[in-house]
């Protein structure tokens, strides 16, 4: 009962905080931080190594970002987030995990940018970074450079604290010293707090 509570108080305090009167209109020179969680699908079919199939597991992360407004509707951002670790296996079998550190550059577009609205949403594309650590038996996996692309909603609790929700999707390819390749189109799914000054 205590359960239904804690949901019924907590749909309540959403329900006044979203009735308020809070609208948010991007504005050139506005900068934001942004800080949550997602979840990553790697997707299947993750290369190889030395002829045999190479599979990652999703795995869920803390992400944080931080952007800047040009124009009321055109802005740049910069993403990334803590080392996240995938579970690893090579031919069906387990082999430990690897460390994955993306990092994000990306230019936003914002239809309803210099409109008062409680709802922003955005589209991006850019250049992904990724930096592969910890990787077991001995596999050394370069570093990747691929394309991105993002969608995205602010959602107005007051002027300058929002609600954020995107989902990304990049190509990460990346080889392998001694054989084999990584290869990732993995999309990610989160959500967390953007904070506007």
């Amino acid at each position: 009962m205590s359960n239904m509570k804690l949901i019924s108080a907590a749909v309540i305090t959403a329900g006044f905080a979203l009735a308020s009167s809070a609208a948010l209109a991007y504005n050139a020179g506005d900068v934001f931080v942004r800080g949550g969680v997602a979840q990553t699908d790697t997707g299947s079919d993750n290369g190889n190594v030395d002829g045999e199939s190479l599979s990652i597991d999703e795995a869920r992360g803390f992400t944080y970002g931080v952007g800047y407004l040009f124009t009321d509707k055109v802005g740049v951002e910069l993403n990334s987030s803590e080392e996240i670790e995938h579970d690893l296996s090579i031919a069906g079998s387990e082999e430990g995990s690897i460390d994955r550190l993306p990092v994000n550059l990306l230019v936003n577009y914002y239809p309803l940018g210099g409109l008062d609205s409680r709802v922003q949403p955005y589209v991006g594309a850019g250049l992904n970074y990724t930096h592969f650590s910890s990787e077991p038996n001995g596999l050394s996996v370069d570093e990747s450079y691929g394309a991105i692309g993002q969608v995205g909603v602010d959602l107005a609790v007051t002027e300058n604290v929002m609600l954020n929700g995107y989902a990304s999707y990049a190509d990460v390819s990346a080889d392998i010293s001694g054989g084999g390749e990584v290869d990732m189109e993995p999309v990610t799914i989160g959500g967390g707090v953007t904070y506007r000054f």
